[in-house]
């Protein structure tokens, strides 16, 4: 077989494999044979059918899988012997010349090849990369303790309704009564509420439902009827007030304190809240380090890669599953992914970090006790958040989410190690008004 190769650029180069009868023929008729052992024809002994029949039958499947073969191969040597980073795999050129199977006849492949670039640079403390410290506010603290006293808070009865409040009611329309009706203040039209507001349990209004309650499906829940027979009811309904519910922040006593953060005194409930922001600002400013960490490395590493021919491999090898113009709309940020990957793959083998078992868990474990506190639970036991962990890293696609994470973190955390850190201090608001 003869192979030419035509180094279109450091990154690109077209192969044209020309397969002459003799790198095929052998193969060929081995396989012939192969097909003739196996072959069941009508009045015919397995094994013994005439060869002209199983030419006839097979010649064809024999002759390109046979080919197939001897260009498979030579692809496989040429990219080994030549030490070649192939990007994706070798894909026909879109000028192949079209192919007459033919036994005998010599055939010429042509195949675009695309490599990805060797990564190679070096860190060191002249290398410097921003860390923003927040400042923690009066401010942010008062803000964070009424916010945790309004989530630990009850619903207890009220005298007047307030704009935060709910009232309990009581609809009527000739002889249709709807009874114990909850009604969220903040849930009527802006218009209307001011009418709502500062009523007391006894008070009667004669209320448009249409257009104090503009939502349809909250408007057919609240009278318990459908949407077909609600459409034919007059609008206009007495409200008859039976209570006021308002909701009363959590109380600044023992209690509180240990449901909350389990600790005793107020001094210590303050100094939690104080600990959480500080924790929260940290990742949030860790998460910031990480991106003007990752865009400095890529600018760093300049790494450059064969587009055109990625986005033809992605196109190809995802079977009509995405247009090319799919592609192009997420190609920005497919391509950074792209290069960062190969950047995070050279620091890793680079500054030799390990992914352990026990990274992905302990990631898993703080995923887990992010997603309780989001619902107000806080002090979730450990064994429990193991085994939510343990449940998340099963599931394919968020075993895959941590693992990348995880990838991140421990290599940025190397990366700190050896890059000066450009220390900032700066207000939450700046921060979050950062690009």
């Amino acid at each position: 077989m003869k192979l030419d190769q035509n180094r279109i650029d450091d990154l690109n180069l077209e192969l044209t494999l020309t397969v002459a009868n003799e790198d095929y023929a052998d193969s060929r008729k081995k396989k012939l044979n192969d097909y003739r052992k196996k072959a069941e024809f009508k009045g015919f002994r397995k094994g013994m059918v005439p060869m002209s029949l199983v030419e006839k039958m097979y010649g064809q499947s024999a002759l390109v899988d046979a080919v197939n073969d001897v260009v498979s191969e030579g692809l496989n040597n040429f990219i080994h012997e030549n030490n070649l980073r192939v990007l994706g795999e070798p894909l026909p050129s879109e000028d192949q010349p079209q192919t007459d199977w033919v036994a005998g006849n010599e055939f010429v492949f042509k195949f675009d090849i695309a490599e990805n670039p060797e990564v190679s640079f070096e860190l060191s403390k002249d290398d410097e990369i921003v860390y923003y410290t927040i400042n923690v506010t009066e401010a942010a603290k008062k803000e964070m303790k009424e916010n945790l006293l309004k989530q630990y808070g009850s619903l207890e009865e009220g005298k007047k309704a307030k704009e935060d409040d709910f009232i309990i009611v009581d609809f009527e329309q000739g002889d249709m009564k709807v009874e114990g009706t909850y009604v969220a203040l903040r849930n009527v039209a802006e218009g209307v509420r001011k009418s709502f507001v500062g009523v007391k349990p006894g008070d009667v209004l004669d209320v448009n439902v249409n257009e104090a309650f503009e939502n349809e499906t909250d408007r057919s829940s609240m009278l318990k009827v459908s949407k077909e027979e609600m459409a034919n009811l007059d609008p206009m309904f007495k409200m008859t007030v039976k209570n006021v519910k308002t909701f009363v922040n959590a109380p600044l006593v023992e209690e509180t304190f240990e449901k909350i953060f389990g600790v005793k005194t107020e001094e210590e409930f303050d100094a939690k809240i104080e600990e959480r922001i500080r924790g929260e600002y940290a990742q949030e400013a860790d998460f910031r380090f990480s991106k003007d960490a990752k865009n400095y490395l890529l600018e760093k590493a300049g790494v450059q890669i064969a587009e055109k021919f990625l986005k033809r491999w992605v196109y190809v090898v995802n079977e009509g599953k995405f247009t090319m113009e799919d592609i192009e709309k997420d190609w920005d940020l497919f391509i950074i992914d792209y290069k960062w990957q190969m950047v995070r793959n050279y620091l890793m083998q680079k500054y030799n970090v390990k992914i352990e078992e026990a990274d992905l868990l302990a990631s898993a474990k703080g995923f887990a006790a992010y997603q309780f506190a989001m619902y107000g639970m806080n002090n979730v036991p450990d064994e429990q958040l193991e085994s939510f962990a343990k449940n998340i890293l099963s599931q394919e696609e968020q075993g895959r989410r941590i693992l990348d994470q995880v990838e991140n973190e421990k290599t940025f955390a190397a990366v700190r190690e050896v890059v000066s850190l450009k220390k900032k201090k700066i207000s939450v608001e700046k921060f979050r008004e950062l690009k």
